[in-house]
């Protein structure tokens, strides 16, 4: 098809391109190489093949905006599939001879989901173009209050219309050159759409069309070399950084785990994040893989509710950093701003519930929380600056072993038992440890549920026990706040009583899945390597095993999945199961399960004043628990019995907000009674 001179100008053309790419993908791996600790590559081929089937199936990503994500798939298949056709293409072109029409059922496959996904992506990129400049929803928007650095949306909306643009051209040239063919060769029922337009050609001359398909063929392939070098600047890159990023992530134990610091190696200068080159690779790789779809702010709850905090604004202005800056960092540059100059608000990094909403929910595997807890961390650790209310639950950790600086006994919560509760010393052979936490020892709230807990197992004839005032705070609050070493010693000082104990022989069953997330996930760095269950899991457990006689309570109840039990442990069926076998009705929210929304006291929230936004989180998820109807609103974290027991006095409802474990006692109870 092509002239010995188009042959020759088109290869001089694609060595240039391919020059200038090496030059700017060299610059966007060497910023990356800035960055701490390593990408992940062990497993590699297992996890290529996943994140190979992610990118084709596009993931779960239409269970949100489920006509947006579609479209896009459109154009996702468009692409992929076009890697294909670009190289028959080329041949096309190259090889003389080489022909795709021929009447062969692969070629004929070919042909017929060339034409069918060209059509496919063009109309998904019109989509989107349209929704992005002309709709302009506000799920594209920032708040005023957000934090955006100087040019991140302007460089953002110019960047999408290059990306569109090009696609448009890429494909849509493509497109016209197959309805011209086919105008020159004849009709193709393998190719409908193309020949729906091939008619538009018909007043052409052969000569004509032969300079058309000519211009067709170098645009269609002339765009992808001009393309290319603009590569790492765009966020089209996610087409190959998305599945990199997902292959390459850090293992985690859970999405919430974060990585330990060792305060025995003195050679450490820096502890957490103040500039972009102190993040983890990882980190930076996720600035470059942003696509800017506003997924993870949809799902904030503290964007949600008028907060400066945007996890989406964020990576994007990571990425306009990174774009303005790219040849200085890969050249070894000083990278001299903080990220709190442009990157991110004071308010907002307090203002993270660490929920992990966003990075459950980003479909390239952008992580930003934990951006964010790493900025916390160089806050307290080498400025010691944070909010003023979380002096008093240090001082408590510290002195007393808990965050509300109680020195009572922590067997307080006991003393209304018609029974005793053992501890370790008293029960030694035990096979369950009940790690009551301090909310359970200290709040009168909680300490109705460890009550409840102790009350289950002691009618299921279970042989557990309690550390008693052995017991002390795990620390969560501290590295939810970004003080790591005050995490540090707690967990050392916990690790040494619960393996004196022979904790790390048993099960542990904790009442706060913020403990049974630090003891079972996040101890195993330092030597704790413990079974923890959470109590809904157990008394689904107990239950399952007929030790609780069966249930009659008829109450409509709604469960709220606690972040640190659900999106973070995975568990969303043992509380639902409990409540099911006491006879409850279970009203669902619309928000419910991986999609549920916080309560507002994760990110050590619970023990500081809400950042200034328009309302409470707690606000807006009591509103959602109380539209179900429901009689109860379930629980399984005292930091959600704390949060939402105050929205639902704030609202002035009649709803009661109970614990799982004190609604299964409550029908077992009931049972009895009825039986006596």
């Amino acid at each position: 098809m092509l002239s010995p001179l188009e042959k020759i100008l088109f290869i001089t053309l694609t060595l240039t391109s391919l020059l200038w790419t090496f030059v700017t993908f060299r610059r966007m791996v060497r910023v990356i190489q800035r960055g701490s600790g390593s990408l992940r590559w062990d497993g590699l081929v297992g996890r290529a093949i996943e994140g190979a089937g992610a990118l084709v199936t596009q993931g779960w990503m239409i269970r949100r905006r489920p006509l947006v994500s579609i479209l896009h798939a459109f154009v996702a298949w468009g692409f992929i599939f076009y890697f294909l056709v670009n190289l028959t293409d080329l041949a096309e072109g190259f090889i003389p001879g080489f022909r795709v029409d021929h009447d062969t059922p692969a070629w004929n496959i070919y042909r017929l989901l060339t034409d069918l996904l060209t059509v496919a992506a063009l109309a998904g990129v019109i989509f989107l173009l349209g929704r992005r400049f002309l709709v302009r929803p506000n799920a594209l928007q920032y708040n005023d209050n957000v934090l955006l650095r100087p040019g991140a949306l302007t460089g953002l909306s110019r960047d999408s219309l290059i990306v569109g643009l090009f696609i448009l051209g890429h494909v849509g040239s493509r497109f016209i050159g197959a309805s011209v063919a086919i105008t020159a060769e004849g009709a193709d029922p393998w190719q409908p759409m193309a020949g729906m337009v091939s008619f538009s050609w018909a007043t052409l001359s052969g000569y004509q069309l032969e300079i058309a398909r000519h211009v067709c063929w170098w645009l269609a392939l002339g765009l992808i070399l001009a393309f290319l070098p603009y590569f790492p600047y765009s966020k089209h890159a996610h087409l190959f950084l998305g599945p990199l990023n997902w292959m390459t992530r850090p293992h985690r134990r859970s999405m919430g785990a974060l990585d330990a610091v060792d305060f025995e190696d003195e050679t450490i200068e820096q502890f957490g994040v103040a500039r972009l080159t102190d993040l983890s690779r990882t980190q930076i790789l996720d600035g470059f893989a942003c696509i800017a779809c506003n997924r993870c702010q949809d799902v904030c709850p503290a964007y949600g509710t008028g907060k400066e905090l945007s996890p989406s604004a964020m990576e994007v202005n990571k990425r306009q950093y990174l774009k303005e800056n790219l040849r200085g960092l890969a050249a070894g540059e000083e990278d001299a701003a903080e990220l709190m100059d442009y990157a991110i608000s004071e308010s907002a990094i307090w203002g993270c519930l660490s929920c992990g909403a966003c990075a459950e929910v980003c479909p390239v595997s952008n992580e930003p929380m934990f951006d964010i807890l790493d900025i916390r961390r160089e806050r307290v650790l080498m400025n010691g600056s944070f909010p003023d209310e979380l002096r008093n639950a240090y001082t408590g950790m510290e002195r007393n072993g808990n965050p509300w600086q109680m020195s009572e006994d922590r067997l307080a919560w006991t003393h209304a038992l018609d029974f005793d509760v053992p501890t370790v010393e008293q029960n030694p052979d035990y096979d369950l440890l009940y790690w009551v936490g301090c909310a359970g020892a200290y709040d009168p709230a909680a300490q109705r549920v460890a009550r409840a807990n102790a009350m289950l197992m002691h009618k299921a004839g279970i042989n557990f026990a309690v550390l008693g005032n052995a017991e002390s705070c795990t620390g969560d609050v501290a590295r939810r706040s970004g003080n790591e070493h005050l995490f540090y010693e707690m967990a050392k000082g916990n690790i040494e009583i619960l393996n004196a104990a022979g904790a790390d022989q048993k099960r542990i069953m904790t009442g706060c899945p913020h403990c049974a997330h630090t003891l079972g996930k996040e101890y195993v760095d330092f030597g704790g390597h413990y079974e923890v269950i959470h109590h809904t899991e157990m008394i689904a457990e107990m239950q399952e095993q007929g030790s609780l006689e069966p249930a009659r309570a008829v109450s409509s109840v709604t469960f709220h999945d606690p972040c640190y039990l659900g999106r973070h442990r995975g568990s969303y069926d043992a509380p639902r199961a409990s409540l099911e076998e006491s006879g409850a009705n279970i009203a669902e929210m619309t928000r419910r399960k991986q999609d549920s929304f916080c309560c507002g006291g994760g990110g050590a929230q619970v023990w500081k004043e809400e950042e200034p936004g328009s309302e409470a989180v707690s606000d807006v998820r009591f509103r959602e628990a109380a539209s179900t109807g429901a009689e109860t609103l379930a629980v399984g974290c005292p930091f959600c019995s704390r949060m939402l027991g105050d929205a639902n006095a704030r609202a002035g409802e009649e709803m009661q907000v109970k614990d799982v474990a004190e609604i299964v006692l409550e029908s077992v109870e009931a049972t009895t009674n009825e039986h006596e």
